[in-house]
Parts: structure tokens; C-alpha cells; sequence
């Protein structure tokens, strides 16, 4: 990379502004993510897999009925695992916001749900600081998915010391069946490439009845599957916006601390080694 350039005339440099929407309730964008949008100084940027997919979080602002202005851009993030192909795109993203940047316009790029949680604003925010380190690169928090699908439904993320899980689906079935031990809740995200597999899994574990499965959590045309009426989607296409939270009425507690005064936790067990021995035992023998 090339020096950083000047900065024109003195002028301070833009921000990029990771603005949080929320899952696709216009309602559920907060004051200060509305009051950035208010904006008439800034510049819009917003993500899309492709040129002939339409963006979801430019869909929330215009069912807002926020009118954009007059410079607003869509980036291109394309659905792929392909590491090369990905950095590529964000390195282009990147260069699309850096002028805007540097003659010191801020820059706001929209993005569903949180900007902090399995979202493009962390890719995009640290190539173009890797560009130029000197851009600010502040986020606007919002509200997660899954946080309103659970209020929508009148059902709890978590209760009291409850354990909450959030995780990818395409870890596999295997990777979460191993959180049952530990969890109470689980919320898979990116369910879609694993939705009979997973379907599979529920029934096996005797968690269907426990289970909700959400698409398009907040848009005009969310769907919400009660997890015994799951398998009916066996082989059936859905959203890549789409999450299950599953509860676990079946996890056994250890002991936990209860109140909210200062206690000592209980002592870790002692290490064991191979041979079944800790370290106290076999500094005795």
C-alpha cells in the first residue's frame, strides 16, 4: 500500500458508519440509527449478493419510507466461501468508499440486523482501514434477528442463568449436537444449506416441539414454522435469511452460583494427564 494521501484542503477525513437497520421491521431501526439516515451530507452504501439480487437492507429504508440521497451506492458482496473471490470483493468495496472518504464525506453503510454480528460492515471496515488506518470506522448497534423473532413470539432468548448458544448451521450437525451438554438455547443461524439435515437431527434429539424456525425476520413476508410442522420442509427451498432457535428442556445443570454477591467460585478440577494421574498425584509418587 502507498502512502496515505493528504487530506484536500485541511479538511477532516469521513467516517465510515456501520448503520444498523434491524432484522426488516422498519419500526425496529433506533433513533440513532434514524437520525443518521436523516442525513443529506452523507453517502449511502448498502450490500448485495449480486446485480440481479436486490439489496435487503436498502429494502428496510424504503419501506422506512426514507428517501436516499442523491450519491448512494450498492456494493457487491457475492455468496461464496471462496476466500479469494471474497477478499477480492471487499477490496473493491473498499476502493468504491475510500474517495468519498478521504475529501471528507462520511459514508453509511446499511446493513440488516446488527453491523456487529455475522455482518458485512467487519469485512468491509477493516480492508479500508488496512487502505488507510486513519478512517474512523464507528457502528451504530441494532437489533439481532433472532432477539426479535424470540419478542415477537412472546418467548424468552434466556431466563435467569440460562446458557444461549449463537452459531453458523454450516458448522454441521455434528458440531451442534456437541452445545447440548452446555446449552440451554441455541439460535443456528444460516440454516439453509442444512435445513434436512438439521430437520433429521431435531427429531432424533426429540426437539421438534421445542423449536421455532423464522425466515425474514420483520419483513412484510415472514414466515414462521412451529418445529413439529418442520418436516413438511423437507426438500423445500427458504430464505438464506432464515435462523431456528432451539431450546433444550433436556440439559442437566451443574452447580451455579446463585444471588448476584460477590462469591468464590468453586475450584477448578486438578488436570489429569494420560495416564489418569494430576499433577498433585504424581508429584507425591
Amino acid at each position: 500500500m502507498s502512502d496515505a494521501a493528504p487530506i484536500p484542503h485541511g479538511k477532516p477525513l469521513g467516517r465510515l458508519i456501520g448503520v444498523s437497520l434491524g432484522p426488516g421491521d422498519p419500526g425496529l431501526i433506533t433513533r440513532a440509527a434514524w437520525a443518521q439516515l436523516q442525513r443529506t451530507d452523507a453517502v449511502w452504501t448498502y450490500p448485495a449478493r449480486s446485480t440481479k439480487t436486490p439489496s435487503y437492507a436498502f429494502d428496510i429504508v424504503q419501506r422506512a419510507g426514507l428517501t436516499p440521497p442523491a450519491q448512494h451506492q450498492m456494493l457487491l458482496f457475492p455468496m461464496t466461501h471462496d476466500g479469494d473471490k471474497l477478499a477480492r470483493a471487499w477490496m473493491r468495496a473498499a476502493e468504491t468508499v475510500l474517495p468519498w472518504l478521504l475529501v471528507g464525506q462520511d459514508v453509511l453503510f446499511l446493513v440488516e440486523g446488527d453491523a456487529s454480528t455475522y455482518a458485512t460492515f467487519g469485512h468491509l471496515a477493516r480492508t479500508v482501514q488496512a487502505l488507510d488506518a486513519r478512517i474512523d470506522v464507528p457502528v451504530i448497534a441494532g437489533v439481532n434477528a433472532f432477539a426479535a423473532a424470540c419478542a415477537a413470539r412472546g418467548m424468552p432468548l434466556a431466563e435467569q442463568d440460562d446458557t444461549i448458544a449463537i452459531v453458523p448451521a454450516a458448522y454441521g450437525v455434528s458440531a451442534v449436537d456437541r452445545l447440548l451438554t452446555d446449552f440451554d438455547t441455541l439460535v443456528l443461524m444460516k440454516v439453509k444449506p442444512l435445513m434436512d439435515d438439521l430437520i433429521n437431527w431435531l427429531t432424533l434429539r426429540e426437539l421438534l416441539p421445542h423449536t421455532q424456525f423464522i425466515e425474514r425476520v420483520g419483513a412484510p413476508d415472514e414466515r414462521s414454522v412451529n418445529g413439529v410442522d418442520l418436516p413438511a420442509l423437507r426438500g423445500t427451498k427458504v430464505s438464506y435469511l432464515s435462523l431456528m432457535i432451539v431450546k433444550n428442556p433436556h440439559r442437566i445443570r451443574g452447580e451455579r452460583i446463585k444471588g448476584c454477591l460477590k462469591k468464590t467460585s468453586p475450584a477448578p478440577l486438578p488436570a489429569v494427564d494420560g495416564n489418569g494421574l494430576s499433577a498433585e498425584q504424581e508429584t507425591a509418587e
